[in-house]
């Protein structure tokens, strides 16, 4: 069992002690067929209304489970700053990784403190961030973007098949009324940054 890291312990959780309604929610995933072996990740991310926004996965090349989990996270909290999301809830199938991230257990593989001390910033850029472990069942759209990106480096020969991670948005209708130039949204929200397309209705 690993050791408990008790000065670590809450650290990232002292400055958003309550959930946020506004919170949006990444299921993460990675895995490595061979351990290490092809590695790759899957996440799928939520908004607050529980709309699907994004599906991201990545082949890594050779690596193990643990870092194809902690790869997941760092999309996930890429995603969030990119896309101006303020408050993340993240679940995954990882207790090692949630149990390192809320300093319960300390992280002694150098391969994994690099990429905790690369999440820990992120976090902290958020104003409300949450980390819970959730078993596999519960998770599998993300297992099986995993999954597809382990296939894609198969596929590939093995190579570190992609070098930014392969995004699938949704689509989705609202509507709007332009009010001196500007369209303000009567049903729902996109987080600031949103690319978007808008049809006319006469």
């Amino acid at each position: 069992m690993c050791p408990r890291d008790s000065s670590r312990a809450g650290e990232l959780f002292a400055a958003s002690p309550k959930p946020i309604a506004s919170a949006y929610t990444a299921h993460i995933d990675g895995g490595a067929r061979g351990n290490p072996g092809p590695a790759g990740y899957g996440v799928v991310i939520h908004d607050a209304a529980g709309r699907k926004v994004a599906e991201l996965s990545e082949y890594l090349g050779l690596h193990t489970n643990n870092y194809a989990e902690y790869q997941g996270l760092l999309a996930a909290l890429r995603y969030a700053q990119e896309n101006g999301v303020k408050a993340l809830k993240v679940i995954s199938d990882s207790e090692l990784m949630v149990r390192q991230m809320k300093g319960i257990y300390k992280v002694k593989h150098p391969e994994l403190r690099k990429l905790h001390d690369e999440a820990r910033p992120l976090v902290r850029r958020l104003e409300h961030f949450e980390i819970r472990h959730a078993l596999r069942e519960h998770n599998q759209d993300a297992d099986r973007l995993a999954n597809e990106a382990m296939d894609r480096g198969k596929s590939g020969g093995g190579k570190s098949a992609l070098a930014t991670p392969r995004v699938s948005a949704t689509q989705e209708d609202l509507e709007g009324i332009v009010r001196n130039g500007v369209v303000e949204l009567v049903n729902g929200t996109v987080p600031d940054g949103t690319r978007v397309q808008v049809r006319v209705r006469r």
